[in-house]
């Protein structure tokens, strides 16, 4: 037998296993980096963090991204050099990683790579061609090859492969390991786009739910980063604060026909921009509007469509929140959607023994152990999640 396939094979069976989950969201502020020690599978899955850090991407690795990031017209060549040199930088990364916190490398069964995201377009963006397609760039086999550890990447193309919109998948993490037997939950995470996953008491497959809900933090930290030099969010939402909403403003950001939407869906910072911003400015005359009046417009737009998305799939059902993401440190959008929902506190994913910080990079390699140990769930169709193991398995030789 090859010896990779002897090794994946020992690491299939092995009780606990040692997994590295990296996830670099639409923010672009880094790579987050996750060493997990994970025991079982499926529902029987206990995950415990051992170390967790950003490494922080520099403005330089922020313009090779955003050169190609979510533009419907791009330099190919740069699309194919970033895919190559990305997977280098992040294994470069884990390098640096291990080092710090005195992993030895021999010791690290697996790395789960979400990788970067630099075009996400669901049918409903072409309806010519009825088919869901997303990217990810990052190569996983440069990994690999960098690390000297086995890389389980690519995870959203087998999602699309079988019908799905290739998001939000931390679905699959979070009904292992944080359905419950009689509290129904929302898993919330705001990146740049909010999305939750709805457990209903009793941990049946078919009966949770999950979608996108739109904007999180990306409009908001598009309109940073193209308006204050070298500022890439609004921290705290400070800005926002000492601004004022402009109702008309909020209406037009809120019209798109993706609101209407039915449950689930996903989105991205294709549609939600600064284009977008500047037509629904345009379209009610505030394009003089002062930036902190904006900022302000922008983060309601956030906390609307994020509270109302939830309680239109709960229909009044009494829940647990529990939020992840970066957006729980803007604090102006945490105390919107509370109010919104409701909530006299912002319970955090970390009350469930996940850091709201590493939740995302932590569910990944929660995904990468159930593609070498698990098996595929079935989530019925009313869910229309895929029952799918996921991602692209790189050897390094």
């Amino acid at each position: 037998m090859n010896k990779n396939l002897s090794r994946l094979f020992e690491i299939a069976n092995k009780k606990e296993r040692l997994i590295i989950g990296l996830m670099s969201g639409t923010s672009l502020d880094g790579l987050d980096i996750a060493c997990c020690k994970i025991g079982g599978a499926g529902l029987q899955t206990q995950i415990e963090l051992l170390a967790f850090e950003t490494a922080p991407y520099t403005d330089a690795i922020k313009r090779k991204v955003l050169e190609v990031f979510a533009q419907r017209k791009i330099d190919f060549e740069r699309l194919c050099i970033l895919n190559a040199w990305l997977g280098n930088l992040h294994g470069k990364m884990i390098q640096s990683f291990l080092k710090k916190h005195n992993f030895s490398s021999g010791k690290i069964d697996l790395i789960a790579s979400h990788g970067q995201t630099v075009f996400h377009s669901p049918s409903y963006l072409h309806p010519r061609e009825n088919i869901n397609a997303t990217l990810q760039v990052g190569d996983g086999d440069h990994i690999a090859v960098t690390t000297g550890i086995i890389t389980v990447s690519d995870f959203r193309q087998k999602h699309t492969a079988k019908g799905g919109e290739g998001a939000p998948l931390a679905v699959y993490g979070d009904y292992l390991l944080f359905s419950h037997p009689v509290e129904n939950r929302i898993l919330l995470n705001i990146g740049g786009i909010g999305n939750f996953t709805y457990l209903p008491a009793g941990r049946d497959s078919k009966k949770m739910f999950v979608t996108d809900t739109g904007p999180g933090n990306t409009m908001i930290d598009q309109k940073v980063r193209s308006t204050i030099p070298g500022q890439h969010f609004d921290r705290n939402g400070s800005r926002a604060t000492e601004g004022r909403v402009h109702i008309n403003l909020l209406k037009a950001l809120k019209s798109d026909p993706f609101f209407k939407r039915s449950f689930p869906k996903t989105t991205g910072p294709e549609l939600f921009n600064n284009e977008y911003l500047t037509r629904a400015l345009k379209k009610t005359n505030s394009t003089r509007l002062p930036l902190d009046d904006i900022l302000a417009t922008l983060t309601r737009f956030s906390a609307e469509t994020i509270a109302e998305g939830i309680l239109r799939a709960t229909r009044k059902s009494k829940f647990e929140l529990y939020g992840s993401g970066g957006g729980m440190h803007n604090l102006l959008l945490m105390k919107w959607i509370q109010e919104m929902l409701e909530i006299k506190a912002m319970r955090t994913s970390d009350e469930l023994g996940v850091p709201g910080d590493a939740k995302e990079a932590m569910l990944f390699a929660v995904l990468a152990n159930e593609t070498i140990a698990g098996e595929v769930i079935d989530f019925g169709s009313g869910a229309k999640v895929p029952g799918v193991l996921m991602g692209k398995i790189s050897f390094p030789d």
